[in-house]
């Protein structure tokens, strides 16, 4: 068994507490007493629906050598204070695992929209271009290299991100491309870590659940600017203007409108199945072929690039890698289907995200737009009338349903999103059950029709009331057309049928 001196762990770590021996050895960090063994060092973390400290008795039941914690017990015990656990945790993690990320190159891409297929990219692009082995932290999956591992949430809690480094190091990754969102850069989740580039993709509405107010989420991103040494970011984009005034480190800037950017696309061209577009840096210019579609593409493009130039690689080497990038599951993913008409699933689930997946869907869509879509219970109420006006404006037919409605009723979050569906525009089918609403949603696909899938992406799951039940679209869509009529499955109509 592992053992570390508390001495080790407790170096430059915030910690007030009584004169305790460092000698002492401790065999685990543990912030989850179901999971804790004898020796280890419990950490109290504050939580929206619980508090750690009220576990402290019980940790030191199971065995804890000693307690990280805000308010001190009245009780006998080894503790240390904190003003903030969630800060200690981290530093001790990264204690614990000897530092981890000191030994590779860390990336850190933030935004709302775009940040998991702009953290592919930039993998696909350094691995293809330094013939190395990089690793992956997000919200699809975590990567050791082309080894999959299981991912959570978009950026673990601070324990697991310096375990995985601590993986990744010892499996030979020369760099780490990570998600960073604006809960974890708030929770502390990536404190300690110094990035060689930190990107920055674009800010709209989102998570204001959490954050309260757009200024409020905007510091939260911020955050990850003041623990990098260069900024990548979207000079387009009007909270990447407003880092860029404020942000001591130096800074690359991309566009897609602004030649006084730094790497900026010229000659466009939207096809699809891919785009491509001329990169124009400062003394250099590249063609640039990248096999997935969407306008959006040529941002998520445009900021790998800038990481790629930032890092010293030449724009030449960056564009040959993206060449051969792959999609990423639940973006603008193609459903295999036997119709005469076409099925998207993507993760769209704010009003930025919905607006350009019907946007590049439109592009080509030779018969109707339809989009199937919900919102999120427990999370941000303002959005929802929001996405549901960019649907009416900009798909055809509208099908509401559920997305992951948590602890609401799915009906109070269906009235929200219809309050913002008034007037003329898209019509509008309302079905609770999102199986039988995409069920509804394929039978009414017709020649040239697209069908959007949105929100649930690269989840297979569905949560009501705290239970995650499978759900996955792609086996949704399966069955439908292994039980349906057959000019169903083909979307060729008898004659007749309208």
């Amino acid at each position: 068994m592992t053992t570390v001196k508390l001495w080790q762990l407790l170096a430059g770590v915030p910690l007030t507490g009584e004169p305790y021996s460092q000698e002492m050895e401790i065999t685990s960090i543990s912030y989850d007493t179901r999971t804790l063994l004898p020796g280890a060092l419990f950490v109290a973390l504050p939580g929206a629906k619980t508090d750690g400290s009220l576990y402290i008795d019980e940790a030191l039941a199971k065995g804890a050598a000693a307690v990280v914690c805000r308010r001190r017990p009245q009780r006998e015990g080894v503790f240390f204070t904190t003003p903030d656990p969630r800060r200690a945790l981290a530093l001790l993690a990264e204690n614990w695992f000897g530092h981890p990320g000191r030994e590779m190159t860390l990336i850190g891409v933030t935004g709302t929209n775009g940040k998991t297929t702009t953290t592919f990219l930039i993998k696909e692009m350094l691995e293809g271009a330094l013939k190395t082995q990089v690793g992956l932290i997000g919200t699809i999956q975590n990567m050791v290299g082309e080894r999959v591992l299981p991912a959570h949430r978009t950026t673990p809690e601070s324990y697991e991100v310096q375990q995985l480094l601590r993986e990744m190091a010892d499996s030979g990754c020369t760099h780490v491309v990570m998600e960073v969102s604006s809960h974890a850069l708030v929770q502390h989740r990536v404190e300690g870590l110094d990035f060689s580039v930190a990107a920055f993709t674009n800010l709209t509405q989102d998570h204001l659940d959490y954050h309260h107010t757009m200024e409020e989420y905007r510091s939260a991103k911020e955050r990850l600017f003041h623990q990098c040494r260069r900024a990548v970011l979207n000079l387009d984009d009007e909270a990447g203007r407003w880092y860029r005034e404020r942000l001591a480190c130096p800074v690359f800037t991309y566009s897609e409108n602004k030649d006084q950017a730094d790497l900026t696309a010229k000659g466009i061209r939207l096809y699809p199945g891919q785009v491509e577009f001329e990169a124009v840096a400062r003394e250099q210019i590249q063609r640039v072929f990248l096999p997935i579609p969407g306008g959006f593409t040529i941002y998520n493009a445009l900021c790998a690039l800038s990481v790629g130039l930032c890092l010293g690689l030449r724009l030449s080497e960056c564009a040959a890698a993206l060449r051969s990038a792959r999609g990423v599951k639940g973006r603008v993913e193609v459903v295999p289907v036997p119709t005469a008409y076409t099925v998207l699933i993507d993760y769209a689930h704010s009003p930025n995200a919905l607006e350009n997946i019907l946007l590049t869907a439109r592009d080509f869509t030779a018969g109707r737009l339809i989009c199937l879509f919900g919102c999120g219970g427990d999370r941000d109420r303002t959005k929802r009338p929001i996405m549901g006006g960019v649907v009416k404006e900009l798909a055809d037919l509208a099908v509401v349903t559920s997305d992951n409605p948590r602890t609401e009723d799915p009906e109070d979050i269906i009235r929200d999103i219809l309050a913002g569906m008034e007037g003329e525009g898209a019509q509008i089918h309302v079905e609770p059950d999102r199986r039988q609403a995409i069920a509804w949603a394929l039978s009414q696909g017709r020649p040239g029709d697209v069908i959007v899938l949105a929100g649930k992406g690269h989840e297979t799951y569905q949560e009501i009331q705290g239970v995650q039940y499978p759900m996955d679209e792609r086996e949704i869509v399966a069955q439908y057309f292994s039980s349906a009529p057959s000019w169903e499955r083909t979307g060729n109509l008898p004659a007749g049928v309208v």
